[in-house]
């Protein structure tokens, strides 16, 4: 079966517009001026759901689709999020628990609004299940149908993130398809561009390999402990992309890359962490700061893409390069959309390796991108053999 990129597009629209409909029907019950952050859709394995929720404890609400589209939405919250949340619903006359019918009643309007685009679009009504109030620990926040396909085939996993204005509340939605009924639906038509859904989960697999690879070399060169805290391949607006990185200022190393696929390889340090990092690999007796520090910040960033664009291309089984490395100091936004610029005029999507490596027990953090064309990535999946499917 093979996924259409620009099906895939017009799904990750819709969860966008989705969620700016539940944005809206939030902020009109809590009375806080929400807005919609970011979408993006992951395909993940069960490593990366465990990654991406922790053995944490969470507060949920689940709904079932059926008819147009099949699968699950999922409102999660941590306790403390929860709890604001309560604080909201109660001061607005909000009756019941939070597990009773006030949080309920704002799972299913604030899931009804997201889904409405969705059944537009198929021409189909999706029906909705009574919202389930769910408290548990880690993946089991989840629906089982979720937790049972990330192991087998991998899910598509859509993230909204609803963000407060003025006020410390942030509300993740996530949409699950059931994966085969989703695939039918990006199935492509001839001569548009596509890529093989089985090999789309090969390049996901590389993904976590070469996450593992970077942080081993990060801990190599540094001393410092570090571990993958998650690394998911993701595919995404640069707009969105751009909000998730946000406004703050990182020391960032961008590379080039030439070959099949072209595109480029970004590693992002906040300065507290480029400091961090640098100073553990500076020799003894030199101060932290300076043209050294730099130094050993792009170093470090060469060996780290070495590593991670040597794999990708024994698994896609071409040839990648890549320049020397470009430092920058600006916020993490802007260096997002000057790579959107360099990369190619036409492209508002992009499938990115999103990696983050924590450094020293968390107190640095290494964020790393890799952002290919994505018409030469189709084309170099589409054209990997058949027995690494």
């Amino acid at each position: 079966m093979r996924i259409a990129i620009n099906q895939l597009e017009e799904y990750n629209h819709l969860a966008s517009d989705g969620a700016r409909q539940a944005a809206k029907a939030l902020s009109q019950m809590i009375g806080i001026r929400m807005q919609h952050d970011v979408t993006g859709v992951s395909l993940v394995s069960d490593g990366a759901l465990d990654d991406i929720f922790t053995g944490r404890r969470y507060v949920g609400v689940q709904v079932g689709l059926s008819g147009g589209l099949s699968g699950e939405t999922v409102l999660i919250f941590d306790p403390d999020a929860a709890g604001r949340l309560r604080k909201r619903l109660e001061s607005r006359g909000a009756t019941g628990t939070l597990a009773g019918g006030a949080f309920a009643e704002l799972g299913n309007i604030m899931i009804g609004g997201f889904v409405d685009g969705w059944a537009n679009y198929v021409g189909t009504q999706i029906d909705m299940t009574p919202p389930t109030y769910i408290e548990a620990s880690g993946t089991r926040i989840l629906p089982r149908m979720t937790r049972r396909e990330a192991s087998e085939t991998g899910v598509f996993l859509f993230e909204s993130r609803l963000e407060a204005a003025d006020y410390d509340l942030s509300v993740p939605i996530y949409l699950i398809p059931e994966y085969e009924e989703f695939v039918s639906l990006l199935e492509a038509q001839p001569n548009h561009l596509a890529v093989p859904a089985q090999k789309l989960a090969v390049f996901n697999g590389f993904a976590d390999q070469s996450a593992e690879r970077a942080s081993g070399q990060i801990a190599q060169m540094t001393g410092l402990d570090t571990d993958v805290s998650v690394s998911q391949l993701r595919f995404l607006s640069f707009s969105d992309m751009s909000a998730a990185v946000g406004p703050g200022q990182y020391l960032s190393v961008v590379f080039e890359l030439t070959g099949l696929p072209s595109g480029f390889f970004i590693a992002m340090f906040s300065e507290a962490s480029a400091r961090r990092v640098a100073d553990a690999m500076l020799p003894d007796g030199v101060a932290p700061g300076g043209d050294m520090a730099e130094e050993a910040i792009k170093e470090l960033g060469n060996i780290v893409t070495s590593g991670f664009i040597d794999g990708w291309a024994n698994t896609l089984e071409s040839s990648i390069e890549h320049t020397p490395p470009d430092l920058i100091r600006d916020s993490g936004a802007d260096v997002i959309r000057s790579v959107q610029r360099r990369l190619s005029g036409d492209q508002d999507y992009a499938f990115t390796i999103d990696t983050a490596i924590e450094v020293d027990d968390r107190e640095a953090e290494v964020r790393l991108y890799v952002l290919p064309n994505t018409r030469e990535l189709t084309k170099a999946l589409a054209a990997l053999p058949s027995q690494h499917a």
